[in-house]
């Protein structure tokens, strides 16, 4: 027989469930187009910071940021290997499918590489999960993980429970395997999101993480009430909530962001309706210092995604110019709406 994960759906569930798709609505048509690089990187640090803190990494947001930009960082070199894995290993998160053991191995490895011997490779050991010196859970033995993973594994491929409920169903029963010898923690978080972003690639990008870390001690909590019911249900609650308060956070994060500054305000107007070189753009604002156009206008123009170049590819091409995005377009038109009498 096929093997069935035991937890229930609850009233609670429902909710969260039907709530959050709804934000998720909300969220996707509010940020279409919306998540430019810039933010998408941004969101991606925040995560990788907020997994690794839940881990006892020390390295703030801007630490974390400096490393992924390859500048030089004072921090222990474990803490900076563990950032520059997780931002290689999330990068690589589009090419894998949840369901498949090898691309799980290969995320271990990638993860883990240079800080454990076994990185891409289960426990051959027993191991027990402490909070100082008591006991929250002992893992089954290493010699049932093939057998568990694959169970589980088989279950995800197969199963046609929501989305969202099976990327937290999963997410316990991993951490209750706990396959690896380190690292299970931010593995099971990442495969997480990976099960959520192939339903919808928006979540990819949305930094549940961070919510955990706020309640860790909840996380923590949930993990081990679901242990000693020996049922799931729990943790999914707690996890649906996570996942509901960052889509709001999220969501009023990007409206708080609509608002610019005046100087990129008048450099959106200014390219309403022509595409524009750098000495054109200038020209027009009136400005020659090129510095303080490039720091107070260009440049966050740029970063926020209110323009974008013509030729991005290609960004120091002599005939580059710069248009408006599709993010800077609705702001011009809501601007206009809102300033109409």
């Amino acid at each position: 027989m096929r093997y069935q994960p035991p937890y229930s759906i609850t009233p609670a569930i429902m909710n969260l469930v039907s709530e959050i798709s709804e934000l998720i609505g909300r969220y996707s048509a509010q940020t279409e187009g919306n998540l430019t690089p810039y933010l998408r990187r941004e969101n991606r640090i925040r995560t990788i910071q907020a997994s690794l803190a839940i881990e006892n990494n020390t390295l703030s947001v801007e630490q974390v940021t400096a490393v992924v930009e390859g500048k030089r960082v004072l921090g222990h070199p474990r803490e900076i290997q563990e950032v520059r894995n997780a931002f290689t290993t999330y990068d690589a998160m589009e090419a894998w499918d949840a369901a498949a053991e090898c691309d799980l191995l290969a995320a271990h490895q990638s993860l883990m590489h240079g800080l454990v011997d076994d990185a891409g490779r289960y426990r051959s050991g027993g191991v027990g999960i402490f909070r100082g010196e008591a006991l929250l859970h002992m893992a089954p033995p290493a010699t049932q993980i093939p057998r568990l993973m694959a169970d589980l594994l088989q279950w995800l491929s197969a199963t046609d429970e929501h989305p969202l409920v099976a990327s937290c169903v999963f997410h316990y029963e991993f951490e209750f395997i706990h396959p690896f010898a380190d690292g299970n923690g931010r593995m099971g978080r990442l495969w997480q999101t990976l099960i959520l972003r192939q339903w919808k690639p928006l979540l990819a990008y949305l930094p549940v993480e961070t919510v955990i870390r706020q309640r860790q001690g909840d996380y923590y909590c949930a993990l081990a009430k679901s242990d000693r019911l020996a049922d799931a249900t729990p943790f999914i609650e707690f996890m649906l909530q996570a996942l509901h308060d960052a889509l709001g956070e999220a969501a009023a994060s990007d409206q708080v962001s609509d608002q610019v500054s005046d100087q990129v305000a008048v450099l959106i107007s200014t390219l309403e309706q022509a595409e524009l070189t750098a000495n054109h753009l200038m020209q027009a604002l009136g400005l020659s210092h090129r510095a303080t156009f490039r720091s107070n206008y260009l440049n966050p123009a740029l970063q926020g995604g209110w323009i974008e170049r013509t030729q991005p590819d290609a960004p120091r091409s002599p005939t580059q110019r710069y248009r408006l995005s599709a993010r800077g377009k609705r702001w011009l038109l809501r601007r206009r709406t809102t300033s109409s009498p």
